[in-house]
């Protein structure tokens, strides 16, 4: 009889089948999770895969240096060393010196003890032997104590993270890093004598400055972990940085690290060179004279200055006041704050010194804006001449001292509250009428004006090769109103940054081209090959030729109606005196002079000017940002405030440059006298003297020369007298030095002839009608000796800004 309890033949078929299935499912999942791990992930388990056989210590690269365009370092990496420990070695080392400790006493103890000695020859010739005991401390806790002071006091660390890295369970512990090599090789000695290996030290390198607060805002400096942080540093960082190296090493199958002489290192590829266009001679300038304005006037909100090239746009010296010192850049250093935080409690002062380091930090001259005033007047100008809305030989343009528009509150003053009258456009120019440039901004109408700010480059960035550069603020079309228009001619309505204001000026007397800036001239790799170079990038022409040769002569007329008068170089400039509307709670309203705002208010003060004026080579803006007008004499104007520190900086730049001056033939007439050093025979004085156009005034009976007033070197104005003395034993004659403010050049010089001064004349032309003494370098009253020059500053009462 069948046996029925058999499988039959389907089912034996179908558990095939399904064994089968179940097979190759396990299979494909096997397969598949295999081709995951080998494949797909083949990266993340190569790398778990490394991570558990090697160790891996980088090693730093040497950021490349920074220096200026005649080659001065600004920014060096010196070799510094890490001090590190290893943990597991410590304990074997210890162990060892125990050993060493023991057998040495049982030694002593059974009298087989041996010194070492060292046999020397002395200085007759004769040998000296001297016996060395072996370099071993009474015990290991002993050393470790010791090992422990030492290491705290010259690492500068504490006692509690140097045995946290004795116990660690690693074989790296770092120590301290940026030790200086001094010090590493004190730490490597201590533990040498006692042939100790556990300690070492790596090669790193710190980031200095050699110019510490020299052109700060521009460098920058990097971070603890050698990144760059603000400036060239960060925005180059890529170049600078180079490629950090790193040093493998083995880990035994327990996942312990292999002593650190089993491993390998792959080393660091240096970073680059960069050079700057920035002259540090020039920066210097620019920085002396922004202090001196900065102090005397004391400016509330920082000053800055940019000197360019205005063929190029490359930046010669971009400043600003005050300054901070690259190698402490966390030092606070504005003087008023450093007291203020003296009064405030720990959450305060946290507060208060973060925001003046970040303020310190900021480059003002591309990361705040401020309204530009009568200085924007150049552009207004620029963009009415290339639509041909302005005839300057027949246009007239007439000023009752203000001007208000139908929508406006209040009326907008001129500074000449009793009016202009009628004036060509020059005259407008000269004078700063706002309700002329008010009239011209009517004529460019709003779609016209907005097209030229864009086109001149206030909307936007520029692209400087620096960090954090912010663009100007305007309203846009849809919101731009007849008062914005009106306003925005004039320069009080737009808030634009000192760069943006500088490179449109230039291209408005440069030929019309707007021109990139750029700091960095070229990065240099170790071998000396260039991988990087900027050059002269032009962004568009926004006006012609024709324009630029009106505006270059109109502002040359400024410069030379107003107190930019440098003898041998043709000046064009505008200063300007804004309302910081954006700054102050007192900037509702444009109408000067209201007693009720007057202590709210605050103004800022600049001046941009080029030379020279008929092809212009730089290009300067300097700018005082709230100068304290309640406490120096009431001085705010860009004319009074911006253009005598102007006038100084080209006079030390232009020659600096090369720039050869072109006098007239009334300047040559008129050039200062350098005195000569006067010795020998009083007749051959006499006659070197009357040959160069002085005077001389001898003092005594003898026939030669013993001593001189003014002294060799000195500078006096044509006609000047110099004070011969023949006498040995003779004494200076003194006299006193009169008060010449408000004086005219004639009677200024009336005076100092009778008083047997000499002097020379800075700031405005002597010729000029209405020009008067506006400084003196020498004090009323002051004793001098006679003959000593004074140096005169001359101004013109023309405009307010």
């Amino acid at each position: 009889m069948a046996n029925n309890n058999l499988p039959s033949r389907s089912m034996k078929f179908r558990a095939k089948i399904t064994m089968t299935s179940a097979f190759l499912l396990l299979f494909s999942l096997v397969a598949g999770n295999f081709f995951k791990i080998s494949v797909v992930d083949n990266k993340k388990y190569q790398t778990l895969a490394n991570d558990q056989h090697f160790g891996s210590i980088p090693i730093s690269a040497h950021r490349g240096s920074i220096y200026d365009s005649k080659g001065t370092a600004l920014a060096k990496s010196a070799t510094v060393y890490k001090v590190f420990l290893d943990p597991k070695q410590f304990r074997e080392d210890m162990e060892t010196l125990q050993k060493r400790i023991e057998t040495r006493a049982q030694q002593i103890k059974d009298g087989t003890y041996q010194p070492q000695v060292q046999v020397t020859t002395d200085e007759a010739g004769a040998e000296v032997s001297q016996v060395i005991e072996d370099a071993l401390p009474s015990s290991v806790e002993a050393f470790r104590g010791d090992a422990i002071a030492f290491l705290s006091a010259k690492l500068g660390i504490t006692a509690e993270k140097i045995e946290k890295a004795m116990v660690a369970e690693n074989r790296y512990s770092v120590l301290q890093e940026q030790v200086e090599k001094p010090v590493a090789d004190e730490v490597l000695a201590y533990f040498n004598q006692y042939n100790l290996v556990c300690v070492n030290v790596e090669e790193d390198t710190k980031r200095y400055y050699p110019q510490n607060e020299l052109a700060a805002s521009v460098i920058g400096f990097t971070a603890s972990d050698g990144y760059g942080m603000y400036g060239v540093e960060a925005s180059y960082d890529d170049y600078l940085a180079g490629t950090d190296g790193r040093t493998i090493s083995a880990k035994d199958s327990n996942g312990n690290e292999l002593p650190y002489r089993y491993s390998k290192t792959y080393p660091a590829k240096n970073g680059n060179d960069v050079h700057l266009t920035l002259d540090m001679d020039i920066q210097y300038i620019l920085e002396k004279y922004l202090e001196e304005m900065s102090t005397t006037y004391m400016v509330k909100n920082r000053s800055c200055a940019i000197l360019m090239n205005a063929k190029t746009g490359a930046i010669y010296g971009m400043a600003q006041y005050p300054s901070y010192d690259l190698n402490n850049p966390y030092d606070v250093v504005d003087p008023k704050v450093i007291e203020e935080l003296k009064t405030l409690d720990d959450e305060q002062y946290s507060i208060k010194q973060g925001e003046a380091r970040e303020k310190q930090w900021k480059n003002k001259c591309i990361t705040e804006r401020y309204e530009p005033g009568s200085v924007f007047k150049v552009i207004t100008s620029a963009a009415a001449f290339e639509e041909n809305l302005i005839d300057i030989e027949n246009d007239s343009f007439y000023c009752p001292g203000y001007k208000k528009l139908p929508g406006m509150e209040q009326q907008v003053n001129c500074h000449d509250i009793s009016g202009h009258g009628p004036q060509k456009y020059q005259e407008a120019l000269t004078a700063s009428c706002n309700p002329a440039f008010m009239e011209i901004g009517e004529r460019l109408g709003d779609e016209k004006f907005l097209y030229y700010f864009d086109a001149f480059g206030f909307r936007k960035p520029l692209g400087i090769d620096l960090p954090a550069e912010v663009r100007g603020d305007q309203k846009q079309p849809e919101e731009f109103t007849n008062v914005d228009l009106a306003l925005s001619s004039i320069g009080q309505c737009e808030t634009i940054t000192p760069l943006q204001m500088i490179t449109a000026y230039c291209a408005a007397i440069n030929g019309g081209y707007l021109l990139q800036p750029y700091v960095v001239d070229k990065v240099v790799d170790e071998d000396g090959n260039v991988v990087m170079k900027n050059e002269r990038t032009v962004v568009r022409q926004v006006v012609s030729e024709e324009t630029s040769a009106i505006m270059r002569d109109a502002l040359y007329n400024v410069a030379a109606e107003g107190n930019v008068t440098i003898k041998g170089y043709a000046i064009g400039g505008k200063s300007g005196t804004s309302q910081r509307l954006s700054e102050t709670k007192g900037g509702q309203t444009l109408v000067q002079g209201q007693e009720e705002i007057a202590s709210e208010q605050e103004y800022g003060s600049s001046y941009c000017c080029f030379a020279p004026a008929d092809d212009p080579e730089v290009i300067l803006l300097v700018l005082a940002d709230m100068p304290d007008k309640e406490n120096n004499g009431g001085f705010y104007y860009g004319s009074k405030v911006a253009v005598p520190t102007a006038r100084n900086i080209l006079t030390d730049v232009l020659p600096y440059l090369g720039i050869s001056p072109q006098y007239t033939e009334k300047e040559l007439a008129e050039l200062d006298i350098k005195v000569p050093l006067l010795e020998g025979g009083i007749e051959e004085a006499k006659a070197t003297l009357e040959a160069l156009g002085a005077e001389a005034v001898v003092i005594g009976e003898g026939s030669t020369v013993v001593a001189q007033s003014p002294v060799t070197g000195s500078t006096i104005a044509k006609g000047g007298m110099v004070y011969l003395y023949t006498d040995p034993s003779h004494t200076v004659d003194y006299t006193e030095v009169p008060n010449l403010i408000g004086l005219t050049p004639q009677v200024a010089n009336d005076s100092i002839v009778y008083m047997d001064l000499n002097y020379v004349a800075t700031g405005a032309s002597i010729h000029r009608d209405g020009a008067v003494v506006t400084g003196q370098s020498h004090q009323p009253g002051e004793k001098v000796a006679k003959g000593t020059t004074i140096i005169l500053e001359f101004g013109v009462a023309s405009g307010g800004d």
